[in-house]
């Protein structure tokens, strides 16, 4: 089975469906990302790019919300805080490392630092 993500305008991912392989094999039975891409706009219309479930094809699994950047070929979350950067694997950063202590924490934006979450178990 592959999945294909249909874009919208701004090439942000308005779905994400799965497509049965023999819609998207050639005669030889190879994965053909513009056979599954023919299919979907025949089917549904659209604007459609592969995404891998495993993140083997454009970095990350397509979700609704995320955008397509042509420029990296990622799809990409939306960015969760203002601060936050993309690293190389298109995945969004904290300009501070979270703590790796076993504790809980939020993103404090205001103080640009790691904020222990009260009361959370352990």
């Amino acid at each position: 089975m592959a999945h294909f993500a249909e874009l919208d305008e701004n090439n942000v991912v308005k779905r994400v469906i799965v497509v049965d392989n023999k819609d998207t094999s050639d005669a030889n039975g190879n994965e053909v990302e513009s056979i599954g891409v023919a299919f979907c706009q025949k089917l549904l219309g659209g604007n459609w790019k592969q995404t891998s479930y495993h993140g083997n094809i454009r970095k990350n699994y397509a979700g609704v919300g995320y955008t397509y950047r042509a420029d990296i070929d990622a799809f990409v979350a939306p960015q969760p805080y203002p601060s936050w950067v993309l690293d190389g694997n298109a995945q969004w950063q904290a300009p501070v490392p979270m703590p790796t202590d076993g504790k809980m924490y939020s993103w404090d934006e205001a103080a640009q630092a790691w904020t222990e979450v009260e009361g959370a178990p352990v």
